[in-house]
């Protein structure tokens, strides 16, 4: 594995947060959403995006019941000196059981100062870079929790305050509370909602984004889900007719993609940092191979020409099914 830092410029995160590497790496995959995974190589593969210049590293208290938090504080003993460069976003608020299913939000501003004390600990770390609900609940004012976070904030606990899966209003009244540095949506060759009502905001109040799902949870770079555990296998582009249809979206990808010298996932991040260059992709990868794969895409920009040619092939709204289930979509504020 190479140790040398990538030469790329920063992206600051809104006007008021840190400047990043232009890729963040997602944990969530290390902690069973996906089904097994290896802790031993999921901790190399965040010590190697550190060492190739990774400086945002995301998760969240609900991955794996604390496990993903562990997982990180665990990859970071003995790298102090890393860990002043890092920047930790973590979101809090969903609530699980002992048998993993999802039983709803708590996003109280008494439930928000005992959850970032549990991450405090699991962390080991003194401050939170990036603190931000999963999603609204809807019994709280967002008003409420945004306020808590800014509590943690004076105190000294919290570093910035983000917002995920937000619609357009809700991220002009949590803004209004305190300045918010990024929102994390999903965006992706299969998913370009955001480009209508969302991102427009974003740039009129100054705010950026960590864009999650770059790769549709794997889909556009043609993997399957991999059996018992892993929550994709009941999403709705993954099944059914919906699988089948997507696939010949998929193979246009990758044929796409191969014209080009590049991968398929190399092909999907480039288009997203082509489209959005003043926002981050959040890429999931739980191993050294898939993060090569990911970063190898910032020495393969897309052209402008190529990024047309890629829209024809695969045109807005080509894919079927939607990103979540039913029930889970009602759930979504960015999608009122």
């Amino acid at each position: 594995m190479s140790q040398k830092k990538d030469a790329h410029a920063t992206i600051k995160l809104g006007t008021t947060g840190p400047a990043i590497f232009p890729i963040a790496l997602g944990c969530m995959s290390m902690s069973g959403m996906y089904g097994q995974s290896s802790d031993d190589e999921s901790i190399a593969t965040i010590h190697a995006a550190i060492d190739r210049g990774v400086t945002l590293i995301d998760t969240g208290d609900l991955y794996g019941m604390g496990h993903n938090e562990l997982l990180i504080a665990r990859a970071l003993e003995g790298r102090s000196a890393q860990r002043d460069k890092l920047q930790i976003s973590v979101k809090f608020g969903a609530m699980r059981s002992p048998d993993g299913a999802f039983i709803g939000m708590d996003c109280r501003p008494q439930a928000v100062k005992n959850f970032a004390a549990y991450t405090l600990k699991r962390l080991r770390v003194e401050v939170i870079d990036i603190y931000r609900p999963a999603r609204v609940d809807p019994s709280v004012p967002i008003e409420d929790t945004v306020g808590a976070i800014a509590d943690l904030i004076q105190q000294g606990y919290v570093r910035h305050i983000g917002l995920s899966e937000v619609g357009a209003e809700t991220i002009r009244r949590a803004h209004a509370i305190h300045p918010v540095v990024d929102l994390q949506i999903e965006y992706s060759l299969a998913s370009r909602a955001p480009e209508e009502k969302i991102f427009p905001v974003l740039e009129e109040l100054g705010i950026s984004a960590t864009l999650y799902g770059v790769l549709s949870r794997g889909l556009l770079s043609g993997r399957k889900p991999q059996g018992a555990g892993d929550f994709r296998a009941s999403l709705p582009r993954f099944t059914g007719e919906n699988s089948a249809k997507n696939e010949v979206l998929v193979q246009r990808i990758r044929d796409f993609a191969s014209a080009s010298g590049r991968t398929a996932t190399q092909l999907s991040v480039a288009w997203v940092l082509a489209k959005q260059p003043t926002l981050v992709p959040l890429l999931g990868a739980r191993t050294r191979e898939q993060l090569e794969d990911v970063l190898g895409a910032l020495a393969k920009p897309l052209s402008e020409e190529e990024v047309r040619e890629m829209e024809s092939v695969v045109p807005r709204g080509a894919f079927h099914g939607e990103r979540y289930q039913a029930a889970q979509m009602t759930h979504l504020d960015s999608e009122a």
